[in-house]
């Protein structure tokens, strides 16, 4: 009777997913069908499969199998009638020089789609070197919009696991209006000299999760901006880069509040600057508030200061002077208000003395700050270990003397360029 009943269990096992896999449509772009030929650009193909996949009423996967394939450009528009996966195997390639694309700002864009997987274990890869030199559109504005690798805009219930993101020209990852979804075992790679090539940056989006991803950029491994609310972001290896960043937020007219944010369970070794919260002076928009974000088991290597780049450098840092395109020396403090932060757990290695740096605005100050057993060390000839505190009384646990804010001040500090 047991043996009967196994046998019985394996058969509905085995319908079941017989069940699922007939009611996954398969769109190959290498199929007869679409016609995609590796080394070849596959623009078109690709256009014509997510088309079809999109319009499948059963679940869908548009797949890119293993070898390399040049896209110009694309963007993929839902809403979808059923779940859909992407699944790139191979490598999609850029074109070296943007010249003319629709969407002169993004490579390859994922719009108004619920329940879209991105994966495979592929690449996508920006060829960004001859575009960073000429990246300098945030400060100029006269220069010309340089592509995303990815765009990520209006996503629901969605995951992008399992890819790697290579030389981006600008920005690998942009998340923007996007609820619910899971940035997960991804790898984002361009070298320390490569410029605004941020990992993730994250903006007016709703529980977002990147866990499990190992970053090295030249610039922010995970950056977030204004209207961003219950980010998680847990065992992340970051560096180089400029480490994991809250801003900077008061730049930009009518900014929304930032709350909810969770930077746990990581590691930065070799980057700029550790965690820390950035906003500009002389803000747009009335007051903003940053507030419940929360710093913990971070694990510092070697934070330091880029040769040659003029730039300040601290493993833990709240900077409310923050101007790295303009000067602003005369100008009002930041409006943003910052409440209830914590740094608790952090331990490593700085590579500069001044190892905790907390400069909050005049007039606003920070509050309910906490820093609880942190425990950095230095090495270096300049000087001793030290901490420094602005605007701010921070609640101190389990931490040395020299990183208790042992030294404040109330008056106005030296803008911060980086």
């Amino acid at each position: 009777m047991a043996l009967k009943l196994s046998f019985l269990a394996m058969l509905l096992f085995l319908l079941l997913a017989s069940t699922t896999t007939a009611h996954t449509s398969v769109f190959d772009v290498t199929s007869a069908t679409y016609g995609a030929k590796p080394s070849s650009d596959i623009s078109k193909a690709l256009a014509k499969a997510w088309s079809d996949a999109c319009a499948s009423p059963s679940a869908s996967k548009v797949v890119v199998p293993s070898g390399t394939y040049k896209l110009k450009e694309a963007t993929f528009r839902g809403p979808c009638k059923a779940p859909i996966e992407f699944q790139v195997r191979g490598t999609l390639q850029a074109p070296a020089n943007t010249g003319q694309l629709t969407r002169p700002d993004t490579w390859v864009g994922f719009q108004y789609i619920d329940m879209l997987t991105l994966s495979g274990g592929g690449t996508f890869d920006g060829q960004g070197a001859l575009a960073w030199s000429q990246n300098d559109y945030h400060k100029n504005k006269n220069g010309k919009p340089i592509p995303v690798n990815l765009r990520f805009e209006f996503l629901t219930n969605s995951k992008v696991q399992d890819i790697t993101s290579l030389n981006s020209k600008n920005f690998h990852m942009h998340v923007f209006g996007c609820n619910h979804t899971t940035f997960q075992h991804l790898t984002i790679t361009a070298p320390d000299e490569s410029i605004n090539t941020d990992g993730i940056h994250i903006g007016a989006s709703t529980s977002i999760n990147i866990t499990h991803a190992k970053i090295g950029t030249g610039d922010d491994c995970v950056s977030i901006g204004d209207d961003s609310h219950q980010i998680t972001v847990t065992d992340v290896t970051c560096g180089p880069g400029h480490g994991i960043s809250i801003g900077s937020l008061g730049r930009y007219k009518e900014e929304k509040d930032v709350n909810g944010i969770i930077v746990k369970n990581c590691t930065l070794t070799n980057t700029q600057n550790g965690v820390r919260i950035k906003t500009c002076p002389d803000s747009p928009s009335p007051s903003t508030t940053a507030s419940d974000m929360h710093f913990e088991d971070i694990i510092m290597v070697n934070v330091r200061l880029n040769s040659g780049s003029g730039c300040y450098s601290n493993p833990i840092l709240i900077d409310q002077l923050y101007c790295p395109y303009t000067r602003c020396d005369q100008k009002p403090p930041s409006k943003v208000k910052i409440n209830n932060v914590s740094f608790k757990n952090i331990k490593g290695s700085s590579f500069t003395p001044l190892a905790v740096k907390l400069v909050c605005t005049r007039g606003i100050p920070c509050e309910n700050m906490e820093l609880t057993n942190i425990d950095l060390t230095y090495g270096g000839n300049q000087g001793p270990l030290t901490s420094l505190c602005s605007n701010v009384k921070p609640r101190i646990t389990g931490v040395i003397k020299a990183l208790g804010c042992a030294t404040s001040s109330l008056a106005p500090l030296p803008l911060s360029k980086k």
